[in-house]
Order: C-alpha cells, then sequence, then structure tokens
C-alpha cells in the first residue's frame, strides 16, 4: 500500500510539473462549453436579404415589413436590378432576394392575385428550409389578413402569391452540402494535427538538432516539412471529389482548376496553424491537445455543421479567425454554385493573409529557439 501510495504521488506530483498540460485540461473545456454552447443554434434567424422592388408603393412596403418584423429576414440590400440580386446571392453576401413586380400594387388593389418572387440560396439546406417556411407563412398570414378585412368581397384567390425559387440545390439533399464541407474538414484535420505532431515527435528525437547541424537554412526546413504535406492534400482532395462525384452524385458546377489553384491558400494556412502549434507545444500530448482545441471550433463555427447565421455576432467574430470559415465559401461556391474567383476574393485575400502571418510567425519562433 505504501508503494502504490508513493507511485500514486510520484505521478501528480509529475503532472501537475507540466502547468501547460494541466491548463489545458481544466481550461479547454470550459472555454469550449462556454463557446459553443452560445454558438449552436438550430433556428435561423437574420438571414441577409436582398430586396429588388419594381412597384415603390405602399403595399410593397408593407410586405416588406412584414418580412423585416418577422426576425427572419433581414433586408441588407436594396438592389437596383434582378441581375444585382442574383451577383449577391452568387457571392454570398445575400442568402434571399425579394423581387417585387412593377404592377405588384396595381394587382393588389384591383384584387387579383400579385406574385412576389423569392430567389433562395438552398446550398445551404437549413437556411434554405427556414426562409421557405418562413415567406411561406408571411404570404398565407398576410392574404388571410386582406380577406377578413374585405370580407364582404367575392375572393377566389389569394391576395399574395409568394413565388419561392431554391436555387443550386432544389432538391435539399444534404450530400450536396455536406461532402464538399467534410472534405474541408479532413484537409484540416490532416494539415493541422499530422504536421503539429510530426515535428514535435522528431523535436522529442532530437531529429531536428542533427538536421540543423547540416548547412541547411531554416525557411529551407520548414519548406521541405511543407511542401510533401501539400501534395498529401491535393491526394486527399482528389479522393474525396472523386469518391463525392461517383458515390454521392455530387455535382460540379464551377471549375475544377480554380477549385485546386484556390485550395493551396487554404493548404498553407491550415499548415500554417499546424507549424504554429508545433512551435508551441513541448510534447506530443500538447500537440495533441492545441490541435483537437482548433479543430472543434473548427467543426462548430465554420458554418460546417450550423448555420452562421443563426450564431451571435461575437461568435461569427470568432469563426472569422479560422480558415475553414472561407474554404467552405470557396469550395461550395464553386462546386454547387458554379462561380469563379471573382465572387471569392475575399475568402481568398483572407487564406492568403493566414498562410503569411501564421508562417512567417512559426518561421521566426522557430529560428530562435534553434538559435
Amino acid at each position: 500500500m505504501i508503494r502504490l501510495l508513493a507511485i500514486l504521488r510520484k505521478e501528480f506530483l509529475q503532472m501537475f510539473r507540466d502547468r501547460l498540460t494541466v491548463g489545458m485540461v481544466f481550461a479547454l473545456p470550459l472555454v469550449q462549453l462556454l463557446l459553443f454552447g452560445y454558438a449552436i443554434q438550430t433556428e435561423v434567424k437574420h438571414i441577409p436579404t436582398a430586396v429588388f422592388d419594381q412597384s415603390l408603393s405602399s403595399d410593397s412596403r408593407d410586405l416588406m415589413d412584414s418580412f423585416r418584423a418577422s426576425g427572419y429576414f433581414d433586408i441588407t440590400h436594396l438592389a437596383g436590378s434582378y441581375r444585382e440580386v442574383t451577383e449577391m446571392i452568387d457571392s454570398g453576401r445575400a442568402k434571399v432576394g425579394i423581387i417585387f413586380p412593377p404592377d405588384f400594387a396595381v394587382k393588389l388593389r384591383r384584387g387579383e392575385t400579385a406574385a412576389v418572387q423569392v430567389l433562395v440560396d438552398a446550398s445551404d439546406s437549413m437556411v434554405s428550409n427556414s426562409a421557405i417556411a418562413t415567406a411561406n407563412s408571411i404570404g398565407l398570414l398576410k392574404s388571410q389578413k386582406i380577406i377578413a378585412q374585405r370580407a364582404n368581397v367575392n375572393i377566389t384567390d389569394p391576395p399574395y402569391d409568394i413565388r419561392v425559387r431554391p436555387w443550386y440545390n432544389p432538391d435539399g439533399i444534404t450530400a450536396y452540402y455536406m461532402v464538399p464541407a467534410i472534405l474541408g474538414i479532413i484537409v484540416t484535420m490532416t494539415m493541422v494535427l499530422m504536421t503539429a505532431i510530426a515535428i514535435v515527435r522528431e523535436r522529442e528525437r532530437g531529429t531536428l538538432e542533427q538536421l540543423m547541424v547540416t548547412p541547411i537554412r531554416p525557411f529551407e526546413l520548414m519548406i521541405g516539412k511543407i511542401v510533401p504535406n501539400i501534395i498529401l492534400g491535393y491526394t486527399q482532395i482528389t479522393v474525396a471529389l472523386l469518391v463525392g462525384s461517383l458515390i454521392f452524385r455530387v455535382p460540379v458546377r464551377g471549375s475544377l482548376l480554380e477549385l485546386y489553384l484556390l485550395t493551396l491558400f487554404f493548404i498553407t494556412a491550415s499548415l500554417g496553424v499546424g507549424i504554429f502549434i508545433s512551435n508551441i507545444a513541448k510534447n506530443q500530448m500538447q500537440a495533441f491537445q492545441m490541435s483537437f482545441f482548433f479543430l472543434l471550433p473548427s467543426i462548430m463555427l465554420s458554418g460546417f455543421l450550423f448555420p452562421r447565421e443563426a450564431m451571435p455576432v461575437i461568435i461569427q467574430y470568432i469563426g472569422n479567425l479560422i480558415p475553414l470559415t472561407y474554404y467552405l465559401v470557396i469550395i461550395r461556391g464553386i462546386v454547387l454554385k458554379g462561380i469563379g474567383f471573382g465572387y471569392l476574393v475575399p475568402q481568398v485575400v483572407s487564406l492568403l493573409i493566414f498562410s503569411l502571418v501564421l508562417l512567417a510567425v512559426s518561421i521566426a519562433r522557430f529560428k530562435k529557439k534553434i538559435a
């Protein structure tokens, strides 16, 4: 019994000597619980909406106010043309487009059915389902209100005709939405986790010190470790695209060449995260814990599982610090929407900044450690 107590005492002393590991054990669950508790919302509200009002009447404004008052639609853009609405939906700046025809008010006052077109970005099935159901409900409630006001008038058709057109994934097939995103998760896990642990393992075994005795420069060593992982990332992407296309029948509407080119920015950004973690971690356990701490927010806050529109604003800002957030817009935009580089410049620039900053900081810390 005395020997057992001595071993237990030794293990606890050794455990608490590593303050970073102990801090992560207690802090990580607390931080993630608070973060995800606020972030995970299944009810999608405040959907960015563009409106093209050709009627410019009190009736169209009244219906617009009903959309806004529901809390589900945030009218963020007043478009000047139908093309402007479609461009906003293509670029992701708006998820819904509402188009009022020129004769909207005239038909409504004649007692005829007035049509309103609602375009919905259905590449995100959770957002589109919420938008479609709410738009139809608003049209029904407004129609019932008008019918009640005209109780003495013989009305055969409802006053409002909300014509919803879901784009990109009109059948709401989950695989179309999830498979491209899973590809991003796979690359993130491989680039971050494997890179961080592999470099820390080499440091523990003394391999890095042996390499530094040679004339190799720090940035040359870093490039030598990055390039094989880039090739590995592209291999994973190719296999995942083939599986998604052949088995799940996911359509690739955009350019594969553009997808491969823009994926390079995401791979390098993810590698930057892995290398940065390897510079902080003292052992493989810490590298694994830090990588897991990064991977879980990547899954929860990037828009992979839950729409970012449903998250509080502060959580959305935190999600902007995750490279996967930008890559999901890129891969879903190219695969499902068929859009090109012109619509994806903000995402590409963000990933480029991530790559440059993380790699520069990592190389600088690496030089400091071996100096």
